[in-house]
């Protein structure tokens, strides 16, 4: 932990007073210290989940105004302050007041969603019950489509349950599990598939569940190393591989505003997924938490005073 000066907005830039950031898995592989990273990382590095008030504006910002409450798409938001481009900023309408709101994964679920072009009477497979894949779950599920939802973890299977899935499945035996999809699917398997691990074997495993012109969709972020694929059985299928991770800056702001709008109507409730806050000077064990996933863990969130 270290103070530093404030940072200073520039032109068509806002300063925000963060009241937390979310914690995401793909900070685990910088936080097992990789040859390839410089350490110590910048003051706030790798937080990219916040959400706060604007503190101040830079010039030319004119949609934003110091007290606003917002969420932002920034890049050191494990840090009590940080500088966001004013058009990577939302903001939260009275009906959030007081609920904590990490914008950019909330966003990643609505685009991965869109992408997965779930309807209705799709059997629709989600393998890993974290975060992601619990959202899924619900916006699959209030679709009209069917969800069988795939995860290690008798916590995580209880939680798609209650968002929804109406069948669950442990994920710990690969022939079983096809076997279990192939009887509930007469044969077919799913039209849709959500890869949300980020591993060779739920990959490999969400390419046996996919039906012939069915769509696989790669929401899992797979940072450990390369993959390798089972062409022969894609190509026999026929299948259209979507993956999710959205790259444009535009799209990715559009998926936070669709996030706002769900929970502010009270179509998506996230409430319960946030199962672990940490203060900012217990970052380490927040992080430890999302890696080793204890019992009860789902979603882990940084707080500041």
């Amino acid at each position: 932990m270290v103070d530093v000066s404030l940072p200073q907005p520039g032109p068509r830039q806002v300063r925000l007073r963060l009241e937390g950031c979310g914690v995401c898995a793909s900070n685990l592989t910088p936080w097992a210290g990789p040859e390839w990273m410089s350490y110590p990382t910048e003051p706030g590095s790798l937080g990219h989940e916040g959400w706060g008030f604007v503190n101040a504006v830079g010039e030319k910002v004119e949609s934003l105004s110091v007290g606003d409450r917002v969420a932002a798409l920034s890049y050191k938001s494990y840090a009590q302050y940080d500088i966001a481009e004013a058009d990577a900023v939302v903001r939260l309408p009275d009906a959030l007041a007081g609920q904590p709101f990490p914008g950019e994964p909330l966003g990643c679920a609505m685009n991965v969603f869109r992408r997965s072009d779930i309807r209705t009477g799709h059997t629709v497979a989600i393998i890993g019950i974290g975060f992601l894949g619990a959202i899924l779950t619900r916006l699959a599920t209030d679709a009209g489509a069917r969800v069988i939802a795939i995860s290690r973890r008798d916590f995580s299977l209880d939680i798609a349950r209650a968002m929804g899935a109406s069948e669950t499945i442990p994920m710990d035996d690969h022939n079983g599990i096809i076997e279990r999809v192939k009887g509930l699917t007469g044969g077919i398997f799913c039209d849709r598939v959500i890869e949300a691990v980020g591993k060779q074997w739920p990959l490999d495993l969400a390419a046996e569940l996919t039906r012939e012109r069915g769509r696989l969709v790669v929401a899992g972020y797979h940072q450990d190393g390369p993959r390798q694929v089972n062409m022969w059985l894609w190509n026999w299928r026929g299948l259209d591989v979507i993956n999710a991770h959205e790259r444009d800056p535009k799209v990715y702001m559009d998926g936070i505003r669709e996030a706002v709008d769900a929970v502010a109507s009270g179509r998506l409730d996230p409430s319960s997924l946030y199962t672990h806050t940490f203060p900012l000077n217990r970052l380490d064990d927040a992080l430890n938490a999302t890696r080793d996933r204890p019992d009860g863990f789902l979603k882990a969130l940084v707080t500041f005073s």
